[in-house]
């Protein structure tokens, strides 16, 4: 069975309360081989990484998401530079920019923005963006940022305009398909990763959120990863194997640590 990645998912959420050996055995069965699960909240990040901890296939990125900002402590570049240490963590994020629901908070996520950037240029670990609503100022801060100084990127369950898609790829970074791309109405979207380079794409759930296709509107897990890949796929215009097989050396390309973890 082809072999594949869920790039970002939040198993530490209640919907998984009591279900997590099974989401793991069912993402096994449909050749999720290996997941990302994002904290957005650094206070609860013990349960994020002790998922990662006990869990071989489960790795863990660490960061304060934008709509969560001014509930949250203001983390530093230091805080995250040393979370990093850990073997599992292998992301910077999720963070980012959300003017849909938070716009209020712009100036915030701004400043919260920048201190993670710094932290993955520190670790050299990828930053995971978050971004909606906000094209503009992410673009423009994508832009400035890696001006002063390189950072590697996936911009996460993209569903932006082409023009930032464009920016983000000048820039070296990845987008990541998401189960939107799966959605009839998501033409767009599907154009968009149509004209990316396959070497640039990831793949993803955002679990528990965005099932694709059969299953929107239901609880989403990693083993519904290989339904969005094949349609990504198909928009590619590629055999199922090796779209499969090519976000995979994609992940391990940008995800480094993560490939070269092995168990103890």
């Amino acid at each position: 069975m082809p072999q594949i990645v869920d790039s970002h998912c939040h198993l530490d959420f209640p919907d998984f309360k009591d279900d997590l050996d099974g989401v793991i055995s069912r993402a096994a069965e449909a050749g999720v081989a290996r997941m990302v699960t994002i904290c957005t909240k650094l206070r609860e990040l013990d349960n994020v990484r002790g998922i990662a901890e006990k869990y071989d296939p489960v790795f863990f990125a660490a960061g304060t998401h934008p709509m969560n900002v001014t509930a949250e402590p203001e983390v530093s570049v230091e805080e995250l530079v040393a979370l990093a240490a850990h073997p599992k963590m292998v992301g910077i994020g999720e963070t980012g920019l959300d003017y849909y629901y938070t716009a209020e908070s712009a100036e915030a996520q701004k400043a919260a923005l920048a201190i993670h950037i710094e932290a993955a240029r520190q670790t050299s670990l990828p930053l995971i963006i978050h971004s909606r609503a906000a094209d503009d100022d992410m673009a423009f801060i994508l832009k400035s940022e890696m001006a002063k100084a390189p950072f590697t990127c996936v911009m996460h369950c993209f569903s932006s305009t082409p023009e930032l898609a464009r920016v983000a790829l000048d820039l070296g970074f990845y987008l990541s398909m998401s189960g939107i791309a799966t959605f009839k109405k998501s033409q767009e979207v599907r154009d968009i990763f149509a004209a990316t380079p396959v070497d640039r794409i990831l793949v993803e759930t955002d679990a528990p959120y965005l099932a694709p296709m059969p299953f929107r509107g239901k609880r989403n897990e990693p083993a519904y990863t290989a339904h969005t890949a094949k349609v990504g796929a198909e928009v590619m215009g590629m055999e199922y194997a090796d779209f499969a097989a090519q976000t995979t050396a994609n992940f391990d390309r940008l995800f480094a640590k993560a490939a070269a973890w092995r168990p103890a």
